[in-house]
């Protein structure tokens, strides 16, 4: 059959912070994609506002570099799929994984193999792919690279790899400096043998296969991500499988339901290092962009008009923790920051607070993010969306918060199977890596969350790595504790694993809730008496309202408390009139932790501007009217 020497298509898949935009952006540099003057940021693919905050890839993206080959041949493009680390969007690797012939596995020299490690892993096996196996990060003075090397094999064997995927070859690389080799170097060194990543692109040229086609084959696209453009309205990536794309042709759009209809190419363009440049052709094996598709969607196929033939669609794993998103329902929707609605009338102009508007946003999501679900609940003002993970799910929150949405965001909860009539619940698999102090720590933690520990290995080095298989609603407010109990030295990763019989009752918070009782301002007065009941969560001068969650107890039950008390003035002077106590700054918690600190009972006002934990039944005799039933079973 007819192949394609001039192009490569490769997927760069890791372990999130094991290095693959910092690669990558070393690749763009050196293979001449940008001017000499030109100024570069690092992380270049991290182009979304959060992935640059966070320092993780959320959604994948392809770039192509023009690679000339030292011994003088033509130039040839490589198509590069930069994909996120983190199995929360297992979604995008999917989708990413569907655009390539092989894939490059990045793996951090110290580190080894961590679960993303083997998620992104099993995804490119499935799917019959050649590995490049990457040992990143080399400099790394704690690095191991030998017994990395060994894990990687283990792994691909635990993977049920085939001979030839485990026949890989290895390149040795420094991202950061830019330099590869084949040659593996001394630990905690930088290849001495060369001073580019030549060997990189040449193992890559010698190891992806070129795309392979069918001269008489019917023309085949597939849609793999979605983009907008001001001006061309909705854009579809595609990859070419067999035929070509022309500017101006009609095609045959097969939909998601097995509809066809014609539509014409209004614009075709081809990536080049970051930008899309307009192009007139595109053959088999090149990724390129498409408009005139006003509502086209991922995993669909534009074909031949004469001989319509649809590829399969893009499947994804199921969904495995769900949360309830609905409109902002507090005394406070509309009112800005300070809960003050005069100072902030310039601020709310483009709030967005209807059902309508949330309900459209989440359908936009739906577009481009296959591994999203969106399902109805008895109330007309509040949706279930299901996802891969709390990251996933808090980085749409945090998305929608950013573009000026007031939302009430329920408990993350677990998305349930039925299997052979018994409740099944989704289990994860915790890899754990902490200093051999704090090993006991962890393993109560775990035991707590009815996590078992599967596997425990001591380096030498002082860290020991424990593995534990535990139910996915013992994760939920997890690594706040963690991180305590740990010193803020532990570093945990999990991914899921599967579905196994619900695991029983939980109790994963063992702390109460410190609820104002009242509306009003909160005074430093009423905080230095609260502050030895518990941990404050609010500063003074915050506006509260009745069912608020301003703190967390130190005992296990609820406690209403007065946080707008003020201090009563007299003429009398009073005994402790020269005695000072300081406020104790306030715990601020982040989205991702309200989420996990909230209770059944609880859920998360989010808006712009702040983000505050209440009572789903603010009114305290409702509440304990609720509690009184629920103790007499009525």
């Amino acid at each position: 059959m007819p192949t394609r020497h001039d192009i490569r298509n490769v997927a760069i898949v890791a372990h999130v912070d094991h290095g693959k935009t910092t690669i990558v952006d070393a690749m763009l540099k050196q293979a001449g994609a940008f001017a000499a003057h030109q100024h570069l940021d690092d992380r270049m693919m991290d182009s979304n506002d959060l992935e640059r905050e966070k320092g993780i890839t959320i959604l994948a993206k392809n770039t192509a570099v023009k690679y000339h080959p030292k011994d003088g041949g033509a130039p040839i493009t490589i198509n590069i799929i930069d994909t996120p680390g983190h199995a929360d969007f297992g979604g995008e690797v999917e989708r990413g994984l569907s655009m390539v012939d092989a894939v490059v596995l990045l793996v951090d020299a110290s580190e080894g193999p961590l679960p993303q490690t083997r998620f992104v892993l099993r995804k490119a096996l499935q799917a019959n792919m050649p590995v490049i196996l990457c040992i990143n990060k080399t400099d790394r003075p704690d690095s191991r690279i030998d017994e990395v090397v060994n894990d990687t094999y283990d792994l691909f064997l635990d993977l049920d790899a085939t001979e030839e995927q485990i026949e890989f070859p290895i390149v040795y690389a420094c991202g950061r400096d830019g330099v590869a080799s084949l040659t593996k170097p001394e630990d905690g060194t930088v290849p001495a043998d060369s001073d580019s990543l030549e060997p990189f692109f040449s193992t890559i040229l010698a190891h992806v296969p070129a795309p392979v086609y069918d001269d008489e084959a019917p023309l085949q696209a597939h849609v793999t991500n979605l983009d907008a453009d001001n001006f061309l309205g909705r854009i579809a990536l595609v990859r070419v499988e067999q035929g070509e794309l022309r500017k101006g042709q009609t095609v045959a759009w097969i939909k998601r339901d097995g509809t066809i209809s014609n539509v014409r190419i209004t614009e075709l363009m081809m990536t080049e290092a970051l930008t899309r440049k307009p192009a007139e052709v595109a053959g088999p094996g090149d990724i390129c962009a498409v408009a005139g598709f006003p509502d086209i969607m991922i995993g669909e196929t534009l074909a031949d008009t004469e001989n319509p033939i649809a590829l399969p669609l893009i499947s994804v794993d199921e969904p495995a923790i769900s949360m309830t998103i609905g409109t902002n329902t507090s005394p406070m929707v509309g009112r800005g920051g300070s809960g003050k609605g005069a100072d902030a009338k310039s601020a709310v102009k483009d709030r967005k607070v209807t059902a309508r508007q949330v309900k459209d946003r989440l359908d936009r999501e739906l577009i481009g993010n296959v591994s999203l679900r969106v399902l109805d609940t008895e109330r007309p003002d509040a949706w279930e969306v299901q996802g891969r993970g709390e990251l996933a799910l808090a980085i749409l929150v945090e998305q929608m918060r950013r573009e000026g949405f007031e939302l009430t965001i329920g408990k993350p909860q677990v998305v349930t199977q039925i299997v052979d009539g018994k409740v099944h619940e989704p289990v994860e698999r915790m890899t754990v890596d902490v200093p051999e102090e704090h090993m006991g720590a962890v393993t109560q933690l775990m035991g707590v969350r009815k996590g078992r520990m599967d596997n425990m290995s001591n380096h030498g080095s002082g860290w020991v790595r424990m593995e534990f298989v535990v139910p996915s609603r013992g994760l939920i407010g997890f690594r706040t504790e963690f991180l305590t109990n740990t010193r803020g030295t532990g570093i945990a990763h999990s991914i899921h694993e599967g579905h196994e019989p619900w695991f029983g009752p939980l109790v994963t918070r063992n702390n109460g809730s410190l609820v104002a009782d009242r509306s009003g301002s909160v005074t430093p007065f009423a905080m230095i008496n609260l502050q030895e009941r518990g941990v404050l969560f609010t500063e003074p001068g915050t506006e509260v309202y009745e069912g608020m969650i301003v703190g967390e107890n130190s005992r296990s039950d609820d406690m209403d408390v007065n946080i707008t008390k003020e201090k009563k003035l007299t003429n009398m002077r009073a005994a402790s009139a020269d005695n000072t106590e300081n406020v104790v700054p306030p715990r601020r918690l982040s989205l991702e932790q309200s989420l996990e600190f909230c209770r059944d009972d609880e859920c998360v006002e989010v808006t712009p501007e702040a983000v505050r934990i209440r009572k789903v039944v603010l009114d305290q005799k409702d509440r304990s009217r609720t509690a009184s039933r629920a103790k007499s079973g009525k």
